[in-house]
């Protein structure tokens, strides 16, 4: 049998199955995408499908924290488009 991999969401701070969490990654070059696939190379976060997650991930910078960086608006932008189902 085996194991699920869990992860803690940054908005919520529960931990849940990697594969029900949206992944982002900071790559080597500072760049910042969202991991479809979960197997990207670098520093990655996980966040829940919901959008009360990711306002309070917004709100309390704890993605800017995870990653170190600035977060651009635009990279929240994509994922509250990922988030209600807009899949760029």
């Amino acid at each position: 049998m085996k194991k699920v991999v869990q992860r803690m969401c940054i908005g919520c701070n529960n931990k849940k199955d990697k594969r029900d969490l949206i992944r982002i990654v900071l790559n080597k070059n500072g760049e910042i995408t969202i991991d479809k696939t979960g197997k990207l190379e670098g520093r990655g976060a996980y966040i829940c499908d919901s959008i009360d997650c990711l306002e309070k991930a917004i709100k309390t910078k704890r993605l800017e924290k995870s990653f170190d960086t600035k977060i651009e608006e635009q990279i929240y932008n994509k994922l509250r488009g990922v988030i209600v189902g807009k899949k760029d």
